[in-house]
């Protein structure tokens, strides 16, 4: 739960694999289809602007990007949001069994409590009374 090194490592390789599962499916499904509608083998193909003898393919770039957005959602629905939820209920957990932590004395608390303190002793403890000073 803190992030240790077999945990990451682990995300590293399920990611990778999820990874090539989303783009097999953007190239061999997604592509394909929407190459039909622009009338093109795949959507690599699709939305090519030749300018001189360079050709421009925003198909492949649109592709790139739903590939992107498909791997993250993934990533997020089945990994980031479950683990999200396992941390929330586990941290409500270790909360039930436990009072409340009680806030920290300040340093002005401190003081203030030093000065009832000496109020209530009085001047038979040592504390003059307010106002009046006292010489030896």
């Amino acid at each position: 739960m803190r992030g240790n090194v077999i945990d990451l490592a682990v995300a590293v390789v399920i990611g990778a694999a999820f990874t090539a599962v989303v783009n097999s499916i953007v190239a061999n499904l997604i592509n394909p289809l929407i190459g039909l509608l622009f009338k093109a083998e795949s959507l690599d193909e699709a939305l090519v602007v030749t300018i001189g003898d360079a050709d421009f393919r925003f198909g492949a770039i649109i592709g790139a990007i739903i590939s992107f957005l498909a791997v993250a959602a993934v990533v997020y629905f089945v990994f980031v949001m479950p683990m999200n939820h396992f941390k929330e209920r586990a941290e409500a957990k270790r909360k039930a069994g436990q009072p409340d932590p009680e806030e920290p004395e300040t340093e002005l608390t401190v003081l203030a409590q030093i000065r009832d303190l000496l109020a209530e002793q009085g001047p038979a403890a040592g504390g003059a009374p307010a106002g009046r000073h006292t010489e030896p």
